[in-house]
């Protein structure tokens, strides 16, 4: 996955409160992390409230240990009529060591309304970024 000039980037250190038993980053908090990147992307996109509608693709492509620093960064692929995709990849980083991909997933994000509504996204002068 290549990200645009255009992304959010979030950094996490794994804490032992986010591993399991084996001493890494526990999976479900892997998908918060995933997910709460995707919604800043969309939100910065959509210039308002978005939410979550599916997630089309998730891979753990390795295993992060305790005491890892993971640097997720998420981006807007596709702008639909109130609907966008956002990609998120994640790497993790040791001192001392190269950064390695950990994460990656693919969200489907709606701009919505007041009410929770899907909200026409045309109503902003959006840039509309292709993935590669």
């Amino acid at each position: 996955m290549t990200s645009p000039s255009r992304t959010v980037e979030l950094r996490e250190l794994v804490l032992p409160a986010l591993a399991n038993h084996h001493g890494t980053l526990f999976a479900g908090h892997g998908l918060q992390l995933l997910a709460k990147a995707a919604f800043l992307a969309a939100r910065q996109q959509a210039q308002g409230e978005v939410v979550m509608a599916r997630v089309s693709g998730l891979d753990f492509l390795a295993p992060v240990p305790v005491g890892h620093q993971l640097r997720l960064r998420a981006w807007v692929s596709r702008v639909g009529r109130s609907s966008m995709t956002v990609c998120v990849s994640a790497q993790a980083d040791a001192p001392g060591q190269a950064p390695a991909p950990a994460l990656q997933g693919f969200f489907e994000m709606v701009a919505v309304d007041g009410c929770g509504r899907p909200l026409a996204l045309d109503r902003f002068d959006i840039p509309q970024e292709t993935s590669a």
